[in-house]
């Protein structure tokens, strides 16, 4: 499906494009009005011809010797007016692209902000093609309505507008009978949108089915070629083109015939047919002289061009609605609160205190009530099931989003009266998804600290044990991920743990920094680790009890509730949910566990 019938079938906003726009608007309708001008000068040269024929024509004494005073002054006239015209356009463009740079330079610094400031737990919920599509494909989008839609509007309108009103100069009755193939474009034209929208929405699930069908066949190869199933991991995606080729038929046999037809009636030769067969019949009847239909003949079929080319802008324009309501619903995003200056606190201490602490994912309810201390110095583990709430936990901590209710402290001040930038000196972490930017790795591990010296750097990397790797690399730590720095699975780990001990935090979070790595990366990570985490208060989110059997406090949790809490040895001689999780081995069997 084109772009323009994507962009027809998004729901719109009303005035979206308007809002985005109003900082430029005055600019944009400049560049409109200097190309309109301009296009309308550079038809000179069209009337020009015209009167030379006709002067020509007329049998003048200087015509025979060359040519006269009066065609030198028309042919310098329309040298000059082409010239003119040609400038006027050039400058709209350059007044029209100068406001596009204005334009998409504030907006990405608009978006960019807003995306700072949002919580980070709106990105746990979102694609990175979202953000990129708002960021890059719909400002890319708009790029073309604010560079380019409004002087080609104007360039179609100022060639529409001066050509009718010539054509009626020269002769109204020949202008009305040579216009007449143009109402006829607009209604068969008219009856081909009207069928498209009729249809639209079956067309869009079509492709959504084999979209679908696609990605499901892709993802699914390696268990195809394994088990042999060939024959089924086909049949799905034949059926979703088959069911689309009916769809298409059908959606596109009543635009067919009512878009040749429009079509039909603008080609240039039409037009060009019914000017020479009105001024034929104008001719024999003695109205008009063969000289005096020149006029028409040269410019009526030119508007052809313009009309197609308005068409073609109406669908940019569409496209730029939808793109412009993506850039508005992000620029609206919620934002993460922060405190007013008069409001901040600082902690006194690194004790962090979860108070009746709820949150919901909308109606779902995730955590119910929880209350508990992470004394400073302590280790405090959350085990569970798979779903029971543990890395929202960790989340709530880093302040990703707010709880629904209740409240977590860090030395006796409410997080949501502490700074980000604050915060997270105080509260580190070590997430089992690593995000690497695309920089050095100097850079990488210096992200919160972006001042630290190259000495510190290299001793965090020591701790995260990760330094000779990084020398290993072609330029050492100058090297620039993606490009001549790859690292594994783990080694991504340890560049994580590095950026933590460069900021030294008092608080540290891990959320199963070691669940996705091989052994060898796992025992680097917890040797760099047990260093680091020494006399810090550490929160760790464990899927392998085996992990968390030293810590002063494990607090299970089922459904979003603490279910038990105590010492390993403790919550064994109960008996409870964390006595079968371990006889089970693990936290990631929900279903063979029951509820406490």
């Amino acid at each position: 499906m084109s772009a323009d019938q994507q962009a027809s079938a998004t729901p719109r906003e009303p005035g979206s494009i308007s809002r985005l726009l109003e900082p430029i608007r005055g600019r944009l309708l400049l560049a409109g009005a200097l190309t309109a001008f301009g296009a309308m000068l550079t038809l000179l040269p069209l009337a020009g011809i015209a009167h030379v024929a006709a002067l020509v024509f007329a049998g003048s004494d200087t015509a025979s010797a060359g040519l006269s005073r009066e065609i030198l002054w028309g042919l310098g006239i329309c040298l000059i007016g082409l010239l003119t015209g040609m400038a006027l356009i050039f400058a709209g463009e350059l007044v029209a692209h100068r406001a596009d740079n204005h334009f998409t330079h504030h907006l990405r610094m608009a978006i960019t902000q807003r995306l700072v400031r949002v919580p980070l737990g709106w990105f746990d919920s979102r694609a990175s093609a979202e953000v990129k599509q708002a960021m890059q494909d719909d400002v890319a989008t708009l790029h073309s309505l604010t560079a380019h839609f409004f002087t080609t509007v104007g360039r179609a309108l100022g060639v529409i507008v001066i050509s009718v009103i010539y054509l009626f100069a020269m002769d109204w009755r020949l202008a009305i009978l040579a216009l007449l193939p143009f109402p006829g474009f607009f209604l068969f034209f008219g009856r081909a949108m009207k069928a498209s929208g009729a249809n639209i929405q079956t067309f869009v699930a079509g492709m959504a089915r084999i979209d679908n069908a696609v990605i499901e066949f892709v993802n699914g190869m390696p268990v195809v070629k394994a088990f042999g199933s060939t024959g089924k991991a086909h049949a799905s995606y034949r059926s979703a083109v088959d069911d689309f080729a009916n769809t298409f038929t059908e959606f596109t046999r009543p635009l067919v015939g009512s878009m040749a037809s429009a079509n039909a009636f603008i080609a240039p030769v039409s037009v060009l047919g019914v000017v020479l067969l009105a001024g034929a019949c104008f001719v024999t009847l003695g109205w008009m002289t063969p000289v005096e239909v020149l006029p028409f003949v040269l410019v009526t079929p030119g508007l052809c061009a313009p009309l197609m080319l308005l068409h073609t802008v109406s669908h940019d324009l569409s496209n730029a609605t939808a793109a412009a309501q993506r850039i508005q619903a992000l620029l609206k995003t919620p934002l993460l609160a922060e405190p007013a200056p008069s409001a901040i606190e600082r902690p006194r201490d690194s004790e962090v205190r979860l108070e009746q602490l709820s949150y919901a994912y909308g109606e779902h309810r995730v955590l119910c009530d929880l209350s508990f201390i992470l004394k400073p110095g302590t280790t405090t583990a959350i085990v569970g099931p798979s779903g029971a709430g543990k890395s929202t936990v960790a989340r709530l901590l880093l302040r990703f989003f707010d709880p629904s209710e209740g409240r977590i402290t860090l030395g006796g001040v409410d997080l949501r009266r502490i700074e980000t930038a604050q915060l997270y000196q105080h509260i580190g972490f070590v997430l089992q998804d690593v995000r690497l930017i695309h920089a050095s790795v100097r850079e990488n591990i210096a992200l919160g600290r972006p001042d630290a010296s190259q000495l510190e750097i290299e001793d965090a990397a020591r701790v995260a044990n990760i330094h000779q790797r990084i020398l290993r690399l072609p330029r050492g730590y100058d090297s620039v991920v993606g490009e001549d720095a790859q690292f594994s699975g783990g080694e991504q780990q340890r560049l994580s743990i590095a950026r933590a001990v460069l900021l030294d935090p008092p608080v540290l979070v891990l959320d199963e920094a070691t669940a996705a790595v091989d052994a060898e990366s796992e025992a680097a990570i917890q040797d760099a680790l047990s260093i680091f985490a020494t006399d810090r208060t550490l929160l760790v989110i464990a899927h392998r009890l085996e992990t968390v059997i030293n810590a002063e406090q494990i607090i299970v949790l089922d459904e979003g509730r603490i279910c038990e809490q105590g010492r390993h040895d403790e919550l064994l001689l109960r008996g409870g949910l964390y006595a079968r999780l371990w006889a089970l081995g693990g936290c990631d069997q929900p279903e063979a566990v029951p509820a406490c």
